[in-house]
């Protein structure tokens, strides 16, 4: 299985890149998110891959961090989810974003993906609430994992804070993503913490 490729950039598409490792182009499918953080055509990049394989192909998926592949691999396991869906999602919603409309049960969020109807976005946020990736790229402190690992920065530190407060992760993620709607980016740790209590509370 392939898990990491290493080469040069030999050209993309709208949704794919082909990775050149020694001579031999690999054809990797990828998100808008991942497209957007590879280098110029000529140059070096790294990519994470995800392996699909079939009794009549095998399938390679590029991503730019685990926390993407992570999400990916979650995704995934959704009944009426597949690959293509998956990629969708991640091309549409940040990581962030995408971790705060499952906290917060924003179906509408979810489905403004393309592919994604109604019922999938509910069976999506129902199916993730607790089941966020155990390993997000160490975005959390402490040994908070699960939702709130895709959480980054400022918003990270507030969920931590929060669930060593005694919260339970799930309600820590969805009052800090709460939080972060109603104040906007640029918000430190401390607003949102506090903003998050008062979520909390009601």
């Amino acid at each position: 299985m392939i898990g990491k490729l290493k080469g040069v950039l030999d050209s993309y598409g709208t949704d794919w890149a082909i990775i050149d490792v020694g001579g031999v182009g690999y054809l990797l499918s990828c998100s808008a998110r991942t497209l957007g953080a590879l280098p110029r055509i000529g140059e070096a990049a790294s990519v994470l891959v995800e392996t699909f394989v079939r009794e009549d192909m095998i399938r390679l998926f590029g991503f730019s961090s685990e926390a993407e592949r992570d999400w990916f691999r979650l995704l995934c396991t959704v009944q009426g989810v597949g690959t293509k869906v998956a990629l969708a999602i991640l091309s549409t919603l940040s990581i962030s974003d995408l971790a705060s409309a499952i906290a917060l049960g924003d179906k509408a969020m979810i489905a403004r993906s393309p592919g994604v109807g109604p019922k999938v976005a509910l069976r999506i946020c129902s199916e993730l609430k607790d089941k966020g990736p155990a390993n997000s790229g160490g975005l959390v402190p402490g040994n908070v994992s699960g939702l709130a690992a895709a959480f980054e920065g400022a918003a990270a530190d507030a969920v931590s804070a929060l669930v060593n407060l005694g919260y339970g992760q799930g309600q820590a993620a969805a009052a800090v993503a709460s939080a972060g709607r109603a104040r906007g980016e640029g918000a430190g740790a401390e607003e949102l913490i506090r903003l998050g209590l008062k979520e909390l509370a009601r």
